[in-house]
């Protein structure tokens, strides 16, 4: 059992690409965790998606062993946190298993939007915070200058902070000695009845439910007798054990320690991230406090494309659910997509990568919907009702008011970008809260409403700002707005799956550009097809798919017009029965294609 003085629990927090993993890699490879054959770049980003994207997904623990210059010998719980907007969740429940922090800057790029928010995050958990500046091998590195921006900018005192460079190794030594002097060791009673935290959880098709824990008080054995605080679930521990970032399994965890159990846990939902885990016989008196439930911001629907694969989803889902309780599903049907569930994410990226996870882990190939956000709808008898799904929009009659969710957005640019900047948030109807300056580099703090911004927002703001600008955000409540239900109609029938919820004075432009696009996609038939956007009865944009003629004047070669005349009109009378009786297919491409209408503005 290590002595509670010699451990240290830290997590790593940064603005994406600033250098947490390789920071993690230098760490591993200096307190000799993996030998030299064994290092890959970001060994810590296990999954295939996070390699390819160079983006962190999950949160990833382990442990070290380091030996001080005083001598003593430290177990290091190190654990890497993502730093995109839409995993702040994954970072709020890593950074309640730790006491302390290492805050990563880019002594290139200085204090970014993401930087802020999980550095007040840290600071919210009682946190003691070592500032970092990273990257300073680089010729552009303004140490001290980044320095004075920590202090202005995030308010924490920031002259001793450490200057290394994760990529060569330079200063990784003054980090290690940084962890053991200046973090605080964590606090725990050996003697007292098992508390430990679910900090996070997935599926191992080989061990079933693998659950990382942090005990706080007690200590945590192989063959004990556990149960779940929230769910009453009582199972026997099977394996402990911590990683090394290999599985390395252990008789015990003690308090202040952070590792893994394994118990033949096979129910998905026995497991809830943020429970309290005990002793059957001897529970402790009171639940951990546990994190706040993420709250979904993004819907959209997800359809399997092969109508049979809706089981396999189902299954999938659970078993993603448990890896990531971050998002939520239920079950939905569609006139033209069949049975499929309704999803809720953090964001697009988000909303992305369970995409991707999906197709790559379990072999899925599907259909999403256009993204929406939660719409609050009050009705003329008083009622308030939330809708997730524009097909579900009550009638126009029935509706007093609609609220859309604003967010407060806090966007970091260099001056030069400022103005493309401002123009884009004017665009998205937002409205200016504040706009300061750090240097050379302008801080804006808008108020935006979530429709504008899950469309297509970030991916503009990347472009105007030629990558330069960062973003976060935080929910601000509901507003009133003009909001019209656009239904999209093909040959006169609508469309279920490509209706959208939108503000009255962007209907028609977002209309057009649908129907411009559906026109290209659907092929052409016998007969003309019309593809309409309408709000109500009201048509505000429409184009036609052209017939396939086929030439009924080729045998007529001279004599009287009304011969051909007659020919004419039998063909138009059989495109009219047709058009009547006709049914247009539209290919699972075409509802792709038109739901990525944002990108190629």
């Amino acid at each position: 059992m290590t002595d509670l003085a010699h451990i240290r629990n830290f997590s790593i927090i940064a603005h994406i690409d600033h250098g947490k993993s390789t920071l993690a890699d230098r760490l591993i490879e200096r307190c000799g965790a993996l030998e030299k054959r064994e290092m890959t770049e970001q060994v810590l980003d296990s999954m295939d998606i996070e390699r390819e994207r160079g983006i962190t997904i999950k949160a990833q623990t382990v442990r070290l062993a380091y030996t001080a210059k005083n001598g003593e010998s430290y177990t290091l719980n190190l654990v890497d946190t993502p730093g995109h907007v839409d995993f702040a969740y994954e970072v709020s429940r890593s950074l309640a298993a730790c006491e302390g922090s290492l805050l990563v800057v880019d002594a290139t790029q200085g204090v970014e939007a993401q930087t802020l928010a999980n550095c007040y995050q840290a600071i919210d958990n009682n946190h003691e915070i070592v500032p970092v500046l990273n990257k300073i091998d680089l010729p552009a590195s303004e140490p001290d200058r980044i320095k004075q921006q920590i202090e202005d900018v995030i308010g924490l005192d920031a002259h001793d902070a450490l200057l290394i460079s994760a990529k060569t190794g330079v200063g990784i030594d003054d980090v290690l000695e940084a962890l053991v002097n200046r973090l605080p060791a964590p606090k725990g009673e050996p003697d007292a009845p098992l508390k430990a935290l679910l900090v996070d959880s997935w599926y191992d098709p080989y061990l079933g439910v693998v659950i990382l824990v942090r005990v706080k008080d007690g200590a945590l054995k192989k063959g004990a007798t556990i149960r779940m605080m929230a769910t009453g679930a009582v199972h026997q521990v099977e394996q402990v054990g911590v990683f090394t970032p290999k599985k390395l399994p252990i008789g015990v965890l003690s308090p202040g320690e952070i590792g893994y159990i394994t118990a033949g846990i096979k129910e998905v939902a026995d497991c809830s991230v943020g429970d309290t885990i005990t002793e059957a016989k001897r529970p402790c008196a009171e639940a951990l406090p546990g994190f706040k439930p993420s709250v979904p911001v993004v819907f959209c629907g997800l359809f399997p494309v092969d109508a049979t694969d809706f089981e396999h989803l189902r299954d999938s889902l659970a078993k993603l659910r448990l890896n990531d309780t971050s998002f939520i599903y239920e079950a939905e049907t569609s006139a033209a997509l069949g049975f499929g569930f309704r999803c809720g994410f953090l964001g697009l990226l988000h909303l992305e990568i369970v995409q991707e996870r999906l197709a790559r882990e379990f072999d899925l190939e599907l259909v999403a919907t256009a993204p929406s956000v939660i719409y609050r709808v009050t009705l003329t008898d008083g009622s308030v009702v939330e809708l997730h799904n524009p097909a579900d929009m009550p009638d126009v009659t029935r509706i007093t008011k609609m609220e859309e969710p604003w967010i407060k957005a806090t966007i970091f640019t260099p001056d030069s970008y400022l103005g493309h900047v401002l123009a884009l948030c004017q665009e998205k109807r937002g409205e200016q809260i504040e706009l300061t300056y750090v240097g050379n580099r302008a801080m804006v703090v808008y108020r935006l409403p979530l429709n504008e911004v899950v469309f297509d927002f970030y991916d503009r703001l990347k472009s105007v700002s030629r990558g330069y600008a960062s973003f976060d955000y935080a929910l601000d409540g509901y507003q009133e707005s003009d909001l019209v239900k656009l239904s999209i109609m093909v040959n006169g029938e609508p469309v279920d799956a490509l209706s959208m919820i939108v503000h009255r004075g962007q209907a028609e432009a977002r209309g057009r550009g649908l129907c411009q696009r559906l026109k290209d996609l659907i092929p052409r038939q016998m007969f003309k097809i019309a593809v309409q956007a309408a709000i109500g009865g009201k048509v505000v944009a429409r184009e036609t798919v052209s017939a396939l003629r086929k030439d009924v004047l080729a045998k007529c070669y001279g004599g009287d017009i009304t011969r051909k005349r007659k020919l004419l009109d039998k063909q138009k009378r059989g495109k009219k029965r047709m058009r009547q009786f006709g049914e247009v297919e539209i290919p699972q491409e075409a509802f792709l294609a038109a739901l990525k209408m944002g990108e190629d503005k």
